[in-house]
């Protein structure tokens, strides 16, 4: 296993070594601005520091010093390029990374919704609910099939917004999953698989909202709906979480962390990440102290999104989800169910004032890792734009519109290897979206207005896909660390785990689009992307086989002492 690893690094330090040196060939890091214009920012130098970043983290498996690395080198990269030296380059890390970051209004807005969140889920724990719930579960979900298929179908319920399903779905299926031996890992996928992919072909949601803002001269929605039977990787994404979760097969790291977990240990490794300070006060909780707070939650969510777009300015569902803001929406959303929670566990008389207050401190002491992860990634991100990523990419997209039948292909491979090196979906199909509209400029009013299947339907569609999937596989994307947050499951652990299951996935939905450049008929495009994605599928069945059981016992990393399943 050790030798294994071993090899594996080398590979990733081998590839983060090549693609360094492809850089020096492009554009020197010294060369600032030639006579020509030609400059590193905007070159393959971009992408140096989530590379490093995302490599350090795989090989480590500590995404912290992983993060910070990545930014140190994406401050040096900037400063030589801009002549700025040291006093620059700590500018970039602290003043316009950290603090403009942690300053900026809409992560701010996320940030008091993660807090609010996890003072919800203490309060629920604390009140009993979520140990009666997880009675009761047991009683009508008897197998591990039931629990992850329960899980699939919560996710995919709750389709408004996926920083709120991931957290949502985590809290109230972690002790059901628990119960029945799932690994934290497997959660974790179960609940990132049906966040964003659910959220990208859900016409009423936050991502909704944001892929018609991308757009101008036509109707944003409407366009966006034309394109949900093209999103091939969020469509076969949901294909594949059936199947995994009915077929109970596994593979890759996952098969690893399923076996421990079916012996005990639901964690492998790294299990003490999650502080656990929400036991229950109380044995008088009740399932309703459970669902009654969900079911508040949702609503008052929904109303602050419905809000902020302007329902009670006369605007329709459909346009206020499209003009909503949905940092400030979950902020005043979960705000105010928070409080209505601790009114209502108070005049239950299952909690005390005092005990509501100690919740939010223990609230946001379990957010502190997604927190920090969160700052981390957000300032990376900004990093990548200072050094013109979006410029680089947007270059090579241009020089592809030559082949335009190999286009939706090409588009989505580079969707998804920007949305991974940035770890953001929304800003990849910013910087994409506008380039394909551009070039299809006619064909996009024929589509919006006609519904007619059109190259720049596909097109769009592969954007979106291809930043979901590099959304999906990303150590440094916002959704990745919320559903590992959700599933309470480190993170290093939930993105190695993701991985193979994801790209097996993002191949078939590229063969998909290599089809979709050629027939450019939803019909045929689906219908053999389904079928070869369930031929795939029952290969992997064949080769994995159906019982974890059978399995020998992997032996745990020696940082698993305490993982045994209570």
């Amino acid at each position: 296993m050790k030798k294994k690893n071993l090899i594996k690094n080398l590979i990733f330090i081998g590839a983060i070594i090549l693609y360094t040196v492809f850089c020096c060939v492009q554009t020197p890091i010294t060369q600032a601005v030639t006579m020509d214009g030609e400059t590193a920012v905007g070159s393959m130098w971009s992408l140096v520091p989530p590379i490093i970043a995302i490599g350090l983290a795989l090989i480590t498996k500590e995404v912290y010093s992983s993060l910070f690395f990545g930014i140190v080198s994406g401050a040096i990269i900037a400063a030589i390029t801009f002549g700025t030296g040291f006093e620059g380059a700590m500018n970039y890390i602290v003043q316009d990374g950290l603090i403009s970051n942690v300053a900026d209004s809409y992560n701010v807005g996320i940030l008091i919704f993660l807090v609010a969140l996890g003072a919800v889920v203490v309060l629920m724990n604390k009140a009993g609910g979520s140990r009666a719930y997880g009675e009761w579960a047991a009683k009508h979900i008897k197998t591990r099939v039931g629990a992850s298929l329960s899980t699939f179908f919560l996710g995919v319920l709750i389709f408004v917004d996926d920083y709120f399903n991931c957290l949502t779905v985590g809290s109230v299926m972690r002790p059901v999953t628990d119960k029945h031996q799932i690994s934290r890992s497997k959660l974790a996928y179960l609940i990132d698989a049906t966040a964003a992919p659910v959220c990208i072909i859900a016409p009423i949601s936050s991502w909704a909202a944001a892929v018609s803002g991308t757009v101008e001269g036509v109707n944003g929605i409407q366009l966006f709906i034309s394109t949900i039977p093209y999103n091939l990787y969020a469509l076969l994404t949901l294909i594949m979480v059936i199947f995994i979760a009915v077929s109970n097969v596994d593979y890759g790291p996952m098969r690893k962390h399923e076996v421990n977990a079916i012996h005990g240990d639901l964690f492998t490794s790294r299990n003490s990440v999650y502080p656990d300070d929400d036991k229950p006060s109380t044995t008088r909780g009740r399932v309703i102290d459970l669902i009654l707070p969900v079911i508040i939650l949702i609503s008052c969510c929904v109303l602050g999104m419905l809000y902020t777009g302007g329902i009670f300015k006369g605007e329709n569902v459909i346009d206020a989800f499209a003009n909503s803001d949905a940092s400030y929406g979950l902020s005043i959303g979960s705000i105010g169910a928070l409080i209505i929670i601790m009114i209502y566990f108070m005049l239950r008389r299952v909690l005390k004032f005092t005990e509501c207050m100690e919740s939010i401190v223990a609230g946001f002491k379990q957010m502190v890792p997604a927190i920090l992860i969160l700052i981390f990634a957000w300032t990376l991100k900004s990093m990548t734009n200072t050094l013109g990523a979006g410029e680089f990419v947007k270059g090579i997209v241009e020089n592809a519109t030559a082949v335009q039948i190999l286009l939706p292909m090409i588009l989505f491979l580079v969707a998804l290897g920007l949305s991974f090196a940035t770890g953001t979906s929304w800003g990849t199909f910013g910087i994409l979206i506008p380039i394909v509209t551009g070039v299809f400029g006619d064909q996009l009013v024929n589509a919006a207005e006609n519904g007619i299947p059109s190259m720049v339907v596909i097109c769009i569609s592969a954007c979106l896909a291809g930043a979901v999937c590099g959304d999906h596989c990303s150590p440094i994307s916002d959704t990745t660390i919320m559903a590992s947050t959700g599933a309470q499951c480190d993170h290093v652990n939930h993105v190695s785990t993701q991985l193979p299951y994801a790209m097996t996935v993002a191949a078939v939905s590229a063969l998909g689009y290599l089809l979709a450049g050629f027939v450019q008929n939803v019909f045929v495009v689906l219908g053999v992307s389904v079928v070869l994605m369930i031929g795939v599928l029952v290969a992997i069945k064949f080769i994995f086989g159906n019982d974890n059981k059978s399995v020998p016992l992997v032996k745990k990393n020696a940082s698993a002492s305490k993982g045994k399943k209570k």
